[in-house]
């Protein structure tokens, strides 16, 4: 069937197409009410719908807003920045343009191309993990990166704030009576890791603690990994052996609750962890469920998505936004085995 004209809705409302194109933009003229209400009625009798195209030439706005990532749209891990951004477009009347390049640098660039082509009101350009990465050609002015940071800055970003979620796990620790705590770091060196390394050491030294440099540990970033990793620092002497392990992601706590359980101890009687990510099915499903600093997805996508809709005021255009890692308490931290031990003790 094809698509109703300008020109069809004259015909039936009995007036002129530049009748019809001044009363459907609302455009102020001396057209009567009477007038105004037939031309309406005709373009909802033929089925006729404004171009956006050409509203937006007008406007010079397409209400729509272009987000391209590398693969946060096929993976349950990131999906949450997409669902903030797609939220926080719809509430404000924007239409959300999709695509998913999978890390592919000719699709990128086609992709930027395209939607430069379609005349979106504003960009986003995201990635599953924090890292910082050259600024693709062909990126407006005003593009927000997400869960990324621009090299030699020039635009707006957000990333979570991991040092400050590092140290947000060692202190839970701490505040549960722990005083030996290890950092089962990964070895594959990502920015994130770095900086949940300076946030577990700034809070050692805020607590008093010494650093012990046998308490960092680093293994493959999967439960393998972390199993082998956490099997040197249980192989401690028991004067030295950690009684809480704060773990650079959750994959790598669950190779800690295999190691712990292999030696017949019990999480968290015996030993307390704290992981990273609150990933979806894997977190909430441990035993006991673990305690977790949560990656703040969904967060990072409403900021991005509202700044560049102008919605929400920053500063300079080159700033970094660090966004909130906040910790979701579960049951997998507890009291030091010596602090249990007293009260049976003193019983006997």
């Amino acid at each position: 069937m094809a698509r109703a004209r300008i020109s069809d809705v004259a015909t039936a409302a009995g007036v002129s197409p530049t009748t019809v194109s001044l009363v459907l933009n609302d455009v102020e003229s001396r057209i009567s009410e009477e007038t105004r209400r037939r031309v309406r009625e005709a373009a909802e009798a033929v089925g006729y719908a404004p171009s956006s195209v050409a509203r937006g030439l007008r406007t010079r706005q397409t209400r729509t807003i272009g987000l391209i990532s590398d693969q946060i749209a096929t993976t349950p891990f990131a999906g949450r920045m997409l669902a903030g951004a797609q939220d926080a477009a719809r509430e404000n009347g924007r239409l959300v343009f999709l695509v998913d390049t999978g890390g592919d640098d000719v699709i990128e660039r086609e992709a930027i191309a395209a939607l430069s082509a379609q005349q979106v009101d504003a960009m986003i350009y995201a990635c599953m993990w924090h890292r910082v990465v050259p600024a693709p050609e062909g990126l407006p002015a005003g593009t927000i990166f997400m869960d990324c940071r621009p090299e030699g800055g020039g635009f707006r970003s957000v990333v979570p704030d991991d040092r400050e979620g590092g140290a947000a796990a060692v202190r839970e620790l701490v505040a549960a009576g722990h005083r030996r705590i290890a950092y089962l770091d990964t070895s594959d060196t990502p920015i994130a890791s770095g900086l949940r390394y300076e946030g577990y050491r700034a809070a050692l030294a805020e607590a008093g603690l010494p650093f012990d440099p046998a308490l960092h540990v680093s293994g493959d970033t999967s439960a393998q990994g972390g199993r082998a990793a956490a099997d040197r620092l249980l192989e401690l002497p028991e004067d030295r052996r950690p009684t809480g392990i704060f773990c650079f992601n959750d994959r790598m706590a669950i190779g800690v609750y295999t190691a712990a359980h292999h030696r017949g101890l019990e999480i968290p009687r015996d030993l307390s962890v704290v992981g990273y990510d609150d990933q979806q099915l894997v977190a909430a499903e441990q035993d006991p469920p673990l305690t977790t600093i949560a990656l703040p997805h969904y967060a990072m996508g409403r900021w991005a998505m509202e700044v560049a809709l102008g919605v929400r005021a920053e500063g300079d255009e080159d700033a970094t936004h660090l966004m909130e890692c906040p910790i979701v308490r579960r049951n997998s931290v507890g009291p030091p085995p010596a602090q249990v031990a007293k009260p049976s003790r003193r019983r006997a």
